[in-house]
């Protein structure tokens, strides 16, 4: 396994500061990111930037399948070269944000299925289709069940809210998602109440956060300007607040936290555009104080708010 520094010289290649591309070199800390996916034959993995290919190597000695998608040209061929004796690796070309991650797995494992002689049909019969991932293209799924797809990447610091939420709310969304992010984002994004924020709100929706270890920016080539951490999230079968739309339920997030240094009183008249007496009122029934800030509050007195919310609502459009 050809190190990161020694991929890149062979190649001569040197990483984009317009990609925000900071390659993690350290085999250990390499080692501890896949071990924090608790990988098996019977799992596929989907990698966002691959990079230099390093951790891609852990991945496919302990994985059945990693689809790698990478958004810089300059690495595909040689990633392609790196892995081509490994015909369960598969490197694609793209930016995961214009993609559908469960769409783009049944495709990379239903051409893996047509090689070994299945027809189109076969495989039509033995999975549904699934929503395209780009062009209107007829896409297929796997033998997999696709929700059993994990998900390894290393962020740019600059996208990871991004990702996180691309992946969170897909059709088809992976059970674990392990992340290398900036410190202090893990730790935003594990934090409790009295300490929540709007991130956290928006992860702990979905997943179980949980914090594995932190790398230092020295195990970084080149080393960026702040620490980092390993963010494993447990996602769950459904949205942790049951019976509330998620785009009903982030509009009342939003406008609690819309004004984060304000008491919720104050916040929630604004964003939702209720006078303060009902806001005082609203929240009221709630069995919340209108003096409290919006990151005091459990997930749960935010799925309550916005059903009271909905409800009143309902009540003075009839």
């Amino acid at each position: 396994m050809a190190s990161a520094k020694e991929f890149l010289r062979q190649y001569n290649l040197k990483p984009k500061q317009s990609l925000a591309q900071n390659f993690l070199v350290d085999e250990a800390h390499l080692a501890r990111i896949a071990a924090a996916a608790t990988l098996t034959k019977e799992d596929i993995v989907l990698e966002i930037g691959p990079g230099p290919g390093t951790l891609t190597d852990h991945l496919a000695a302990q994985a059945g399948r990693v689809i790698a998608v990478e958004l810089d040209n300059r690495l595909i061929e040689p990633l392609q070269q790196r892995f081509a004796e490994q015909p369960h690796v598969t490197i694609l070309h793209g930016d995961i944000l214009e993609l559908a991650p469960g769409a783009l797995v049944g495709q990379a494992v239903g051409d893996e299925r047509r090689e070994t002689g299945e027809t189109d049909e076969t495989i039509r019969k033995s999975q549904p289709a699934v929503r395209p991932i780009a062009q209107g293209a007829e896409l297929l799924l796997s033998s997999y069940p696709l929700s059993s797809y994990k998900v390894v990447a290393n962020l740019p610091y600059y996208i990871t809210s991004a990702v996180l939420r691309h992946l969170l709310e897909a059709e088809v969304p992976p059970t674990v998602i392990v992340v290398l992010v900036q410190k202090e984002v893990a730790e935003r994004i594990c934090a409790g109440p009295g300490k929540l924020s709007l991130l956290a709100v928006s992860v702990q929706f979905y997943a179980q956060p949980t914090l594995v270890h932190q790398v230092p920016a020295g195990a970084f080539y080149p080393p960026p300007k702040v620490d980092s951490a390993v963010l494993r999230l447990d996602c769950y079968p459904a949205p942790v607040v049951a019976d509330v739309a998620p785009e009903e339920f982030f509009r009342v997030v939003r406008a609690g936290f819309s004004q984060k240094r304000k008491q919720l009183g104050n916040t929630l008249s604004t964003g939702l555009h209720l006078s303060k007496a009902d806001a005082v009122a609203l929240l009221t029934a709630a069995h919340i104080d209108p003096k409290r800030r919006a990151e005091t509050l459990t997930l749960e007195e935010w799925g309550l708010l916005c059903r009271l919310w909905l409800a009143r609502s309902n009540e003075s459009s009839l």
